[in-house]
């Protein structure tokens, strides 16, 4: 099969054909993106809005939405312009920009969750030092750090990846630039690649999994030991983190750590498709249908809203 530079673009098979049950699934894809969009704005006007929001655990979410959103406007809008018009292409640039980006999100997004457990550790286990062991400086260098560890996987298999040299069919059977998709149209031995790759996700996903149980594992200790009263109270402050980290590991693990003999492009793609629109749309639920502060803050900002359009 004949060589070509990597200056070629690739094309993006995409999620959807022209049909029209793949038309309606489009429609839905993109109203839940779009409420994506909405919720995790919202979410972040909120904490910025509210005095009472301006504690450890929301500056976290309040990361942790800012990255969904970002995620949902660098997949997106390009899988649906390229439904839309047909134009599939995308150029080596726009290809590494998918994949430092997406990398770099969920990457940060693994470390958020885990420094996001850690608060909710110190909450529930340790109380009364909860204003000494969460300091905002100690916030502010997690948050950092989550995002410069994603940002330093992403480089690197953004880097790699577009180094080596493509065949001349360019087709990937996926809707955005993916590492482990754009890999395997490779015209050289990726073998090392693929290894130092698989286990930098395994770093990036399996060490913060194993701090976030280990966390979880001493709350849960800690509530038994509690009244039933302040166990229910203190389990229900960590149950909608709980539900955000297995939606989100659960997808990636899936996705990155998975032996490659075991893919299909289909599976591949329906599991991206979660964690890149459907889990970013869920998180601001989770966090506000189950969480007393943000539900009154936001009644408190539509009450003001309302205020101001009488006034």
């Amino acid at each position: 099969m004949g060589m070509t530079n990597t200056t070629s673009d690739f094309i993006l098979l995409g999620l959807f054909e022209h049909t029209a049950a793949h038309l309606l699934l489009f429609v839905m894809v993109l109203t839940i993106a779009f409420s994506s969009l909405v919720g995790n704005v919202l979410m972040l006007l909120l904490i910025h809005w509210d005095p009472r929001l301006h504690t450890p655990m929301y500056f976290f979410l309040s990361q942790l939405s800012l990255m969904d959103v970002l995620l949902g406007a660098t997949i997106v809008p390009k899988m649906s312009a390229d439904y839309l018009t047909g134009k599939k292409s995308i150029s080596p640039v726009g290809c590494g920009l998918q994949i430092f980006v997406s990398l770099t999100l969920g990457g940060g997004e693994s470390f958020l969750l885990a420094a996001m457990c850690y608060d909710r550790y110190v909450a529930v286990c340790h109380p009364l030092k909860y204003h000494i062991l969460m300091s905002w400086p100690l916030c502010q260098r997690m948050t950092l750090g989550s995002w410069l560890l994603g940002a330093a996987d992403g480089l690197m298999q953004a880097a790699v990846t577009l180094s080596f040299p493509y065949c001349s069919a360019h087709e990937m059977d996926h809707f955005f630039c993916e590492a482990p998709t754009l890999v395997h149209l490779a015209c050289a031995d990726t073998s090392v690649f693929e290894n130092v790759m698989y286990i930098c996700c395994v770093l990036m996903l399996l060490v913060p999994l194993s701090l976030i149980l280990t966390s979880y594992g001493l709350i849960l200790s800690s509530v038994l030991q509690m009244r039933s009263g302040e166990a229910r109270k203190a389990f229900a402050t960590c149950s909608s983190h709980l539900c955000v980290v297995g939606l989100f590991y659960g997808a990636a693990l899936f996705i990155y750590v998975r032996p490659k003999s075991y893919r299909l492009a289909n599976h591949d793609k329906v599991v991206s498709a979660f964690y890149t629109v459907f889990t970013p749309a869920l998180n601001p639920l989770i966090y506000s249908l189950r969480n007393s502060k943000v539900k009154g803050a936001l009644k408190r900002w539509l009450g003001k809203c309302a205020a101001l359009s009488h006034g």
